[in-house]
């Protein structure tokens, strides 16, 4: 576990430095610059290119990370990576040529009062191009296990960028419409420098021909497209629907909250980039107890790190709307404890996902992310449009189909392999969770209201405490029941290095 510790470290403080810039934008820039109509109009384009990114990709960025480490000779490899790089824009190009179906499809499932969205569509299909392409160079320099950069240019990019235009927004150096332009060049950017790093890191003799086992790739890239994307289509689809039925403002509320509960998955992102090429590898060598190691020490880790952003965030939460200078995103709350939840449930599951993808038993994944699409998009049209849950509705339809298709994927792994990610110090840690936070959730601190130019800032100040406490006793309670070996070695070498 060391290079996933050390990887992961470097990989969480960057994803918590990009989650800290993008919140300044969601709660901060979007509300007050954009305003929640043409926020919720980016949050609605950006959504649907995450939904047809994955077509595009041809599941490319996971078919690398699959049989990158099987190949033996520096020529297998080099085949691989020549056949693999070309698929996206084989999938791409038809794609444009029917645009304007996509179009008149996207435009028939919006509402009257969001036809504005017709001038915007065809960015979508920029983007989903240009993330594609992102992220098949990301897996080229995953299977070298060099996460680092390309975890900034995933993470940070974006966030800088937009602050930027929201910046330029907001001093009339450019417009609105303006913004969606330059954020599109920012993307196609972005797989450009992705692109140029891969090479550096390897970049291979380009053969024409095709691998030995090509049949083998395309099924497998077949089977992943959907497969290694459900996390997103989950998020994602909601926001797609919203302006089916209410305005388009209301997925701009609704896209903040889900921001806010999915802060505590960092940690999950930043270990997976450098868990997913390692468990490849230990499958591709038959290393079933190297498997099981990556796996437990993956499940108590990320539970322990997001346990406590789990606590910091909902606890804080309804004083974080406080902050916001519209009144619809207020009551959220409900929005970001269920998003939470599902979050720390797929992070106890550790490695999980990257088992099942990159072992013979990968053909599972395409009909339980199939199942896992039609359940959240059947219980959205039950909870938000039959019976007017509101978006609690869909964020309730996410987290049941979250817990109810990641403990099949859990009952999986344990049937094909025997084994499961838990301990004894799993039971623990759930238990101190539980504890804190019915201490913590349901009281704030007394403080009188104060304003500094008519803003208050009383929020930040219980915010600020109650992170405090819940931090103090949270890492005493792991200490002292000595929840994780590789977090006690940690902050054993900070110690020693404070005390010099």
């Amino acid at each position: 576990m060391g290079i996933v510790l050390k990887q992961s470290f470097r990989n969480t403080i960057i994803i918590y430095g990009a989650f800290l810039i993008g919140g300044i934008n969601t709660i901060v820039f979007y509300p007050r610059i954009l305003e929640s109509e043409f926020y919720g109009m980016v949050t609605f384009l950006l959504s649907a290119s995450n939904l047809i990114m994955p077509l595009t990709a041809f599941g490319i960025q996971y078919t690398i990370v699959k049989f990158y480490s099987s190949y033996q000779t520096k020529e297998q490899k080099d085949k691989f990576l020549s056949s693999v790089i070309f698929l996206p824009i084989f999938i791409a190009l038809p794609i444009g040529f029917l645009w304007d179906y996509f179009h008149e499809c996207i435009m028939s499932r919006v509402t009257e009062e969001n036809q504005n969205i017709e001038n915007y569509t065809f960015f979508i299909y920029l983007i989903a191009i240009a993330c594609a392409y992102f992220e098949l160079f990301y897996s080229w320099t995953k299977v070298q296990l060099q996460t680092v950069f390309g975890n900034i240019l995933k993470e940070l990019w974006n966030r800088v960028v937009v602050m930027l235009l929201l910046l330029a927004v907001f001093f009339d150096f450019i417009t609105k419409p303006e913004f969606i332009f330059y954020l599109t060049i920012a993307y196609i950017i972005r797989a450009f420098v992705m692109m140029f790093y891969a090479f550096k890191m390897y970049l291979p003799k380009f053969y024409f021909r095709l691998p030995t086992n090509y049949l083998e790739i395309l099924k497998y890239s077949g089977y992943i497209i959907l497969a290694g994307s459900a996390g997103a289509i989950l998020l994602d689809i909601d926001k797609i629907m919203i302006p089916g039925k209410d305005t388009i403002e209301k997925a701009a509320y609704y896209s903040v909250a889900v921001f806010i509960g999915s802060f505590i998955e960092a940690p999950s992102r930043a270990m997976t980039q450098i868990l997913q090429p390692l468990t490849s590898k230990s499958l591709n060598e038959f290393n079933t107890k190297e498997v099981e190691n990556l796996y437990k020490k993956s499940s108590i880790n990320l539970l322990l790190v997001g346990g406590l952003f789990f606590l910091l965030v909902n606890c804080g939460v309804s004083e974080l709307f406080k902050l916001m200078p519209e009144k619809g995103y207020a009551g959220g709350e409900y929005v970001v404890l269920m998003i939470s939840l599902a979050k720390l449930y797929t992070m106890v599951l550790g490695s999980n996902g990257a088992i099942i993808n990159n072992s013979k038993f990968y053909r599972v994944a395409l009909p339980l992310a199939l199942g896992m699409s039609v359940s959240v998009y059947s219980l959205n049209r039950i909870f938000y449009f039959n019976l007017n849950f509101g978006t609690d509705g869909l964020a309730l339809a996410t987290l049941i189909t979250i817990v109810l298709f990641n403990t099949i994927k859990l009952w999986f792994v344990n049937q094909k392999f025997a084994i499961t990610p838990f301990t004894s110090n799993s039971w623990k840690m759930v238990l101190i969770i539980i504890i804190l936070f019915g201490t913590f959730y349901f009281w704030n601190f007394s403080i009188p209201n104060i304003k500094i130019f008519n803003f208050t800032i009383t929020p930040i100040f219980n915010i600020a405490l109650k992170s405090i406490l819940i931090t103090i006793a949270y890492v005493y309670l792991v200490l002292k029941f000595k929840i994780s070996h590789e977090i006690d070695v940690l902050l054993q070498k900070f110690y020693k290095r404070q005390s010099k």
